[in-house]
């Protein structure tokens, strides 16, 4: 039966917090009597951010059916153990304690936003659980028990504003959600900008739940730029787009993001509103690789209710895969001996291309992918290989500093 994405989300949420009442009890299956490799999860499957959590846990389940059909990890079977923080930070901060101390998983896979990175990132460290952020950030965690997969500003916004600017021209107006993602990625933009002679106008902020930008686009306007660069956030933040086409904007000045596309949004919006806008990714649906179709169509045939896979989805996937090679690397599921592994440059081959885990940093080296809108859907027009973390590796070095424990901010 092909079921609502609505009724996915709320079905899937209910699952999760019926889960939540006991501890979880694990039955032995086709492994014989080997307890089960427990993997943690913390991903939202309700709240406003469901729409992106949804495919980060059907990514994870896809990656541990995978390992267990294929004989498990040390000759044990892999069982998720997933709590639906349901778009509320405290909850990440009460369900990041319980899967380090009541669950006492291997590992964690989640956090969307940077804030509910944050939350929980001291919880891990102080009850030593390995922890994966997956998912594309503003840069500068610089934490040994952290491993960050997602791509950062040198990755993506490095590439996008100097596109984007020589395309349109070189006055930019930028627009962003009012937290650490938006606050600090607005940075890098604003380095960008600069280092490839470009001026930055003005730079607006938004909470998450603003969705009147009459008022911003009356000052952009008059502002006159030749390009918006935007870096909003969430489902209410939408509303930016269909608005600026309402006014007759968007045929006058394009706009390039770094956040537009992660949950669907060029197909569903218009055309004429999504429709030539650019954005910067580690991955996108529409490639067309060999690794990346199979990802596409296992997902899809397992969970066919997802709209779209973004980046998100596919570096908690890659992300996984990785945790998974460490293990094997290691012989143990043992965090330091894991994170060792990890730090020998462990590399993963996935839909987006291949994925190495940078030591210095604990982010990855990977490709990166430029893309416009058309027809409602991406379309890449760029690849860059091997792309580094350079913005975290200025200032980070767990090489020569493995006691560092912070999130480093660039100064502009």
């Amino acid at each position: 039966m092909v079921i609502s994405r609505r009724h996915f989300l709320r079905s899937s949420a209910t699952f999760a917090v019926a889960t939540l009442a006991s501890p979880a009890i694990f039955t032995r299956g086709a492994f014989g009597q080997e307890d089960p490799i427990l993997v943690g999860s913390l991903h939202d499957q309700s709240g406003p951010i469901a729409a992106s959590g949804v495919p980060m846990v059907e990514s994870l389940n896809l990656g541990i059916s995978e390992v267990n059909a294929a004989g498990g990890l040390l000759g044990r079977p892999l069982k998720l153990v997933h709590y639906d923080t349901q778009s509320n930070i405290q909850m990440y901060s009460q369900y990041a304690q319980q899967l380090a101390v009541r669950d006492k998983v291997a590992v964690v896979h989640g956090g969307i936003t940077s804030a509910s990175r944050e939350a929980v990132r001291p919880t891990f460290s102080r009850f030593r659980t390995l922890y994966f952020y997956n998912t594309l950030y503003e840069g500068g965690v610089c934490d040994r028990n952290t491993f960050c997969t997602g791509t950062t500003p040198a990755q993506t916004v490095e590439k996008l504003v100097p596109y984007a600017m020589g395309k349109s021209g070189k006055r930019v107006y930028i627009i962003a959600a009012d937290y650490n993602y938006g606050q600090i990625t607005a940075k890098w933009m604003q380095k960008y900008v600069k280092d490839h002679g470009g001026e930055t106008l003005s730079v607006d902020f938004f909470p998450l739940d603003v969705t009147n930008f009459g008022p911003t686009i009356s000052k952009i306007q008059a502002a006159k730029p030749d390009l918006i660069l935007s870096a909003l956030v969430g489902g209410n933040h939408t509303a930016f787009y269909r608005q600026w086409a309402s006014a007759g904007m968007k045929s006058q000045i394009p706009i390039a993001s770094t956040t537009f596309g992660l949950v669907n949004e060029p197909s569903t919006l218009d055309a004429a509103e999504s429709d030539g806008i650019i954005g910067a990714y580690g991955y996108f649906e529409e490639l067309t690789t060999p690794a990346s179709t199979a990802y596409v169509g296992a997902l899809k045939k397992a969970s066919p209710s997802i709209p779209y896979i973004s980046e998100l989805a596919c570096g908690t996937y890659e992300g996984f895969h990785l945790w998974a090679e460490a293990v094997k690397k290691a012989g143990t599921i043992e965090r330091m001996a894991v994170i060792e592994a990890l730090e020998t440059g462990l590399s993963f081959d996935g839909p987006s291309g291949k994925v190495t885990i940078d030591h210095p940093t604990h982010h990855t080296t990977r490709n990166a992918y430029l893309a416009d809108v058309k027809e409602r859907k991406w379309n890449v027009l760029e690849t860059y290989t091997d792309a580094k973390p350079l913005d975290t590796a200025a200032v980070c070095d767990l090489v020569k500093n493995p006691g560092d424990n912070k999130q480093y901010e660039i100064s502009i």
